[in-house]
């Protein structure tokens, strides 16, 4: 782990991984999505709607997983002061928050069918929009400080406090009587949805996953390049004061 502290180092282990992720995620989603939006059979309860799933519940997923992610680098960052796990949290926010948001609109679309309403104050659904408001917070945290140093602090602390959300979202439904349906594959029992529904479900999970990977290898690299940037801007700035 420090090891990769150094960003030379890091950027070189981000572009040996970058093409492997690129493949996976593009052959993943395009047959997972493919085969659950179009091959896979209709839900016996809920007809041609469960199709959304393939949606929702990967965005779902990485939305959690993404944000634990965080914590974890953050607390790297807070403890250690491990650059790199620093720029890591920062990276991965945004794409935390871009499945989150499709999580909630396609939660959305889900929703109307199955409980004739577009949204209901339901303790799973305000527990990911809080996890949504979560990310958004640690974005603007970023851009409140001029100073990089401060601005990193306070988003990793936000980042841990935010991390009790986490397992409130996964058992939500087993705490409180909600709407939302309990855990249908990740149970102590095993996956309770057919094969031919889970297949693709999963691989599209896994194209996710890669695809994360693959923006954070990009992301990471942008931030590691522009703070190299600024200290060379602030080196020549001092060299011309100093002459």
């Amino acid at each position: 782990m420090h090891a990769l502290a150094n960003p030379a180092r890091f950027l070189r282990l981000m572009a040996a991984i970058r093409p492997y992720a690129a493949v996976l995620a593009v052959l993943g989603l395009a047959i997972g999505l493919g085969w659950g939006l179009l091959f896979s059979p209709p839900d016996y309860q809920q007809g041609e709607t469960v199709r959304i799933m393939y949606l929702h519940v990967p965005a779902a997923w990485m939305a959690m997983f993404i944000y634990a992610a965080m914590a974890v680098a953050s607390a790297a960052a807070l403890v250690w002061r491990h650059p790199v796990a620093e720029l890591a949290a920062k990276a991965s926010a945004p794409i935390g928050a871009a499945f989150t948001l499709i999580c909630l609109v396609t939660g959305s679309f889900w929703g109307k069918p199955m409980w004739g309403t577009w949204w209901v104050w339901d303790a799973r659904l305000t527990s990911m929009l809080i996890l949504f408001f979560l990310y958004l917070g640690y974005i603007a945290l970023w851009e409140a400080f001029d100073d990089p140093a401060r601005a990193g602090r306070a988003a990793a602390i936000l980042a841990l406090v935010g991390a009790v959300n986490l397992p409130i979202i996964k058992f939500s439904v087993d705490w409180w009587n909600t709407l939302h349906q309990p855990a249908s594959v990740l149970t102590m029992a095993g996956p309770k949805i057919h094969a031919d529904i889970l297949w693709p479900l999963l691989i599209t999970a896994l194209g996710a996953q890669a695809y994360y990977v693959w923006m954070l290898c990009l992301r990471v690299r942008a931030e590691i390049l522009e703070r190299q940037a600024r200290i060379l801007r602030f080196s020549a700035a001092a060299d011309r004061r100093a002459a």
